[in-house]
């Protein structure tokens, strides 16, 4: 018998798979990571003070303005409905004349309503708004500008009927729109006149 000790090899992988495998069991599934809320969207304070208002961002607004406006309108009538209605208001206005005739016999048929009517309508108004037919002795109740407001309806008018009016018509209202410019250039003027005027200081003290 030989006294040459034996040696035995060993797989140490076959027992490091088997302590890999039971300290897998033994350790508990890490947590799923919390989710990371998303940030909050800045808000920004509102700017206190004047803001300069640039062309492009005046006609933006200008757009988003006739946008709203245009979603807020009502759907245009049809060409039925229109003639219904106008078919209804000829009549409920032909009853009204017959009604104020059965109690004033002596008051003939109403004339029919033409542009020089509306042209001399404004005209009335904004000459009325800077001061004209004030009673004698009175001092003028002067709106200068509520006068220019009716002064550019007329201008708007102007501008939008070029080239459907009959020549009659576009020299009376260009004659009319002349008219009431000058005279509220006139005023204007005295206005800013008496405003360049030092004050008067009352009696007694002079």
């Amino acid at each position: 018998m030989s006294d040459t000790p034996k040696f035995e090899v060993i797989d140490r992988r076959k027992y490091k798979a088997e302590e890999e495998e039971r300290e897998a069991a033994q350790t508990p599934a890490p947590a799923p990571p919390a989710p990371v809320p998303a940030p909050e969207p800045v808000k920004e304070e509102p700017r206190v003070g004047p803001q300069l208002v640039t062309e492009s961002g005046r006609e933006d607004a200008l757009a988003g303005d006739e946008l709203e406006m245009e979603a807020e309108l009502p759907p245009a009538p049809t060409a039925e409905e229109s003639r219904q209605q106008k078919s209804a208001y000829d009549a409920s206005a032909q009853r009204l004349e017959d009604l104020v005739r059965a109690q004033n016999p002596a008051v003939g048929p109403q004339p029919a309503v033409t542009f020089d009517h509306l042209v001399n309508q404004l005209y009335v108004s904004s000459m009325i708004q800077m001061g004209a037919g004030a009673q004698e002795g009175q001092r003028p109740r002067v709106d200068i500008l509520g006068a220019r407001q009716t002064i550019d309806l007329m201008g708007v008018l102007a501008e939008k009927t070029r080239g459907n009016l009959t020549e009659a018509e576009d020299r009376t209202l260009q004659a009319v729109l002349y008219e009431v410019r000058m005279a509220f250039l006139e005023l204007t003027n005295m206005i800013s006149m008496q405003s360049m005027q030092p004050p008067v200081p009352p009696p007694g003290k002079r």
